[in-house]
């Protein structure tokens, strides 16, 4: 790295990093294949269902701004209040959050990030396993999130040693509370991912 202060200044500007509980994260700048697909497969999902509505969908790379030891980089929000919507951010809670796992965040989006979550007032958060092909669903109840469901896509090898009736119970779509006549396809978040 060069000597130039200006140069490490502007280098570490352009470094993604989150501040949890006060400590600073470096992020990966190049995340894995399945992880970046399924992130554009939501915000894509959720940016043509919202095209004309209040409610903004916000793909990753934008600063979530929740308190002063907090500020998040989630893998995707939806924001209905446009008042928290500034030019360096968001700055409030995010009425949806989605965080895709990468092992190296795995830990801060099932712990410390969640309760932030919870404490700022999201209203539904969502983990998402890109290699596991699962989506965890949180939703606020006064106050607090209760896991609602887990969402599975089956591979077609695991659909086949099930029985007729076991097969006819397997979910492949849910609903985002937030957006009743939203229906959301396993089979589209996790699209082309290996």
């Amino acid at each position: 790295m060069s000597n130039n202060l200006a140069y490490q200044e502007e280098f570490r500007a352009h470094i993604r990093q989150e501040l949890v509980d006060g400590r600073v994260f470096m992020m990966s700048p190049r995340p894995a294949w399945n992880h970046n697909q399924v992130s554009f497969n939501i915000a894509h999902l959720f940016a043509n269902h919202l095209r004309g509505n209040k409610c903004v969908p916000i793909a990753d790379g934008m600063d979530l701004f929740l308190s002063e030891k907090d500020r998040f980089v989630p893998d995707f929000m939806v924001v209905c209040d446009p008042d928290k919507i500034k030019a360096d951010g968001i700055h409030g809670a995010p009425d949806l959050v989605v965080e895709v796992l990468s092992p190296s965040t795995a830990k801060n989006d099932r712990g410390h990030k969640k309760e932030a979550y919870e404490k700022a007032g999201v209203r539904e958060y969502w983990i998402v396993s890109p290699n596991e092909k699962f989506v965890e669903v949180y939703r606020a109840n006064q106050g607090q999130f209760s896991l609602h469901d887990l969402y599975t896509l089956h591979e077609d090898w695991e659909l086949a040693q099930m029985t007729e009736q076991e097969r006819a119970e397997v979910v492949v779509q849910f609903q985002c509370s937030l957006f009743d006549d939203l229906d959301i396809p396993l089979e589209d978040i996790f699209y082309r991912t290996f």
